[in-house]
C-alpha cells in the first residue's frame, strides 16, 4: 500500500534520484489499491491541479515518488470521504503548507466503506448518502443525474438515499462520459447487467430458501462469487473484441 502523502505537487528539477516515473509506471502502482484508476483518471486529476508532474523536453509527464503519493491520497478520499476535489485541493494544500488542517467534510456525510450495524441481525449494513453527497462524489451536476436516472443508470434505494454501489455507479459514469459515451449508450449495459443478475438468482435461489441460515449465508457468498466471475468474463470477452476488432 502506497504511504499517505503529506507533501504537495510536484515542483523542481526531476532527477535520476528522484525515481521519476511515467504515467504508465504510476498506474501500475496505484493499481493495487485502486483497481479502477486509468491514464485518463490520472490526466484529469491534473488537469484540475491535483498534481502537478515534471515534463520532459518533448513533453512527456515525469512523475516522482511524492507526486505518486499525492495522487494516491487524492483517491483515497475520493473513495472513502466523497469529497469534491476542490475541497481536496484545498485540504492537501493547506497541508503542504505545513497547517495543521483537519479532514474536512462534504455536508456530513457517512462513510459509506464503513457501514453501520443493526441490532437486530448484527450483521453489517450499508450505509446511505443524500443526493447533494452523490454530486459531489461523482462530481457531476443536478441535470447529469437526473438523465441518468431518466436511463435507468442510477436510482435511489428503497429506503431513500443511495448506496455505495450507486455511487460506484455515477463515478463510472461520469468517467465514461468524459470520452463522449452518452446515458443512451449505456442503457444496453444496464440491461445486461440485470439479466446476468437475474442468472445468479436462479442459481442461488434454492440455496437462500433454505431454512438453514448457514445455507442462506452460503447463499450470498455463492451469489458473490458468481458476480466477480461474471464481471472477470465480461471483461474478457471486451478484451476478446477489441483484439478482433483492432488487429
Amino acid at each position: 500500500m502506497l504511504r499517505t502523502p503529506t507533501g504537495g505537487a510536484g515542483h523542481g528539477t526531476v532527477t535520476a534520484d528522484d525515481r521519476a516515473m511515467s504515467i504508465g509506471a504510476v498506474l501500475l502502482q496505484l493499481r493495487d489499491e485502486f483497481p479502477e484508476v486509468t491514464i485518463s483518471k490520472i490526466r484529469f486529476l491534473e488537469a484540475e491541479g491535483l498534481v502537478e508532474p515534471q515534463r520532459t523536453p518533448s513533453g512527456y509527464r515525469k512523475f516522482r515518488p511524492d507526486d505518486v503519493e499525492r495522487l494516491a491520497q487524492v483517491l483515497r478520499m475520493q473513495r472513502d470521504h466523497y469529497l469534491p476535489l476542490k475541497v481536496i485541493r484545498e485540504h492537501l494544500d493547506a497541508l503542504a503548507r505545513g497547517e495543521q488542517a483537519s479532514l474536512p467534510s462534504a455536508g456530513g456525510q457517512r462513510d459509506l466503506t464503513d457501514g453501520s450495524i443493526d441490532a437486530g441481525s448484527g450483521q453489517a449494513t450499508a450505509a446511505r448518502i443524500g443526493r447533494a453527497e452523490l454530486l459531489a462524489a461523482a462530481e457531476v451536476t443536478e441535470s447529469e443525474v437526473e438523465e441518468w436516472e431518466s436511463y435507468g443508470l442510477v436510482a435511489p434505494t428503497a429506503e431513500g438515499g443511495y448506496d455505495a454501489e450507486t455511487v460506484t455507479v455515477a463515478k463510472l459514469v461520469a468517467d465514461l462520459g468524459r470520452f463522449g459515451l452518452e446515458p443512451r449508450h449505456l442503457r444496453a449495459m444496464r440491461g445486461a447487467a440485470e439479466r446476468e443478475a437475474g442468472l445468479i438468482e436462479q442459481v442461488v435461489a434454492p440455496l437462500r430458501r433454505h431454512r438453514n441460515p448457514q445455507t442462506r449465508a452460503h447463499a450470498e457468498a455463492t451469489a458473490k462469487e458468481l458476480a466477480e466471475l461474471s464481471v472477470r468474463l465480461h471483461s474478457a470477452f471486451v478484451q476478446t473484441a477489441l483484439r478482433i476488432r483492432l488487429h
